[in-house]
């Protein structure tokens, strides 16, 4: 969404969000990028990992601003009273219609260059997964459509730094941008086999079919649902690759920026296997003879 065709170089940016997984990423390259950087958040986190998010933003120069996206009238307080430029909002689905009282206090405020609602994820329009995914998409495909009223696999890092690099690009103005590095094409036969590599064993396959996709989206609760209901979409319907990146509206990341580079899903492997064995060598209670089962760790990643 633009109101002025002004290029914004190095205005105020607030960003809704900033404590979550895509919005630290933002954040982080808002404020390396030398951009006065806000970030709203509704209290302080009370969850340890997001007030731990918030604290390093805040020790890096970011400066935090309390408030909802959901009130209109305060949100026109915030974007007056700090003469922000560009709004960028990264919230969860949960909080995906959260962003219409945004709109409204973006458009009437009047003086905002830039503003970007929370889309990093595939082509709403053109993606169409089953439910409860498309109750998602449907809620992100009303937010798009006000703005303009008025499998691939990215680093987190990546996303953020492009993002902000699109903000002052008078070329992105009104379009869709999309990530397709093709370093980064894999199916899950592929993945699987790159994993291995890393880790230097093999490991059991199980396959799971559309119907188990089908059924796992239908019958678990959310966010299970919603993953399943996503991954049907991408590895079944191919909803990132099934269609050209043409026409005025649509643009490819690679092609305004061809002399950058992507962090690539093998060197994202690398560092999850790093940090797999780490966990495996700290674990002192662990038997001197290993089982012969494969165990599963759960791991947060960093870049996917």
């Amino acid at each position: 969404m633009t109101i002025s065709s002004t290029p914004a170089m190095k205005g105020r940016v607030l960003i809704a969000g900033a404590t979550g997984l895509i919005g630290q990423f933002v954040a982080e390259a808002s404020l390396d990028s030398g951009r006065p950087t806000y970030v709203l958040v509704r209290s302080c986190p009370t969850c340890p990992t997001k007030a731990k998010v918030l604290q390093s933003l805040q020790d890096k120069g970011a400066i935090v601003l309390h408030g909802s996206i959901s009130e209109k009238k305060k949100m026109e307080e915030i974007l007056r009273e700090n003469e922000i430029d560009i709004v960028i909002s990264a919230v969860g689905g949960e909080k995906i219609l959260d962003q219409i009282a945004l709109v409204e206090a973006v458009k009437a405020v009047g003086t905002i260059k830039r503003f970007l609602p929370s889309e990093f994820g595939h082509d709403v329009d053109r993606a169409d997964p089953v439910e409860p995914g498309l109750l998602m998409y449907k809620e992100k495909r009303l937010i798009r459509r006000l703005t303009e009223e008025s499998a691939y696999f990215v680093a987190g890092t990546d996303i953020g730094k492009f993002t902000m690099k699109t903000v002052d690009d008078v070329r992105t103005l009104n379009k869709s941008v999309h990530f397709r590095p093709s370093c980064n094409f894999y199916n899950m036969n592929e993945l699987a086999s790159l994993w291995e590599m890393k880790i230097g064993r093999t490991l059991p396959r199980v396959t799971v079919t559309e119907n188990d996709l089908l059924a796992a989206a239908a019958e678990n609760p959310i966010p299970q649902s919603i993953v399943a209901s996503f991954t049907h979409d991408i590895f079944i319907r191919g909803c990132q690759t099934n269609f050209a990146i043409d026409g005025a509206d649509h643009i490819e990341v690679s092609s305004l920026y061809p002399e950058e580079v992507f962090r690539t899903l093998e060197e994202c492997f690398t560092d999850f296997a790093l940090r797999l064995n780490g966990m495996v060598i700290g674990n002192t209670t662990e038997a001197a003879n290993p089982s012969p089962v494969v165990e599963a760790f759960a791991i947060t990643a960093s870049c996917a």
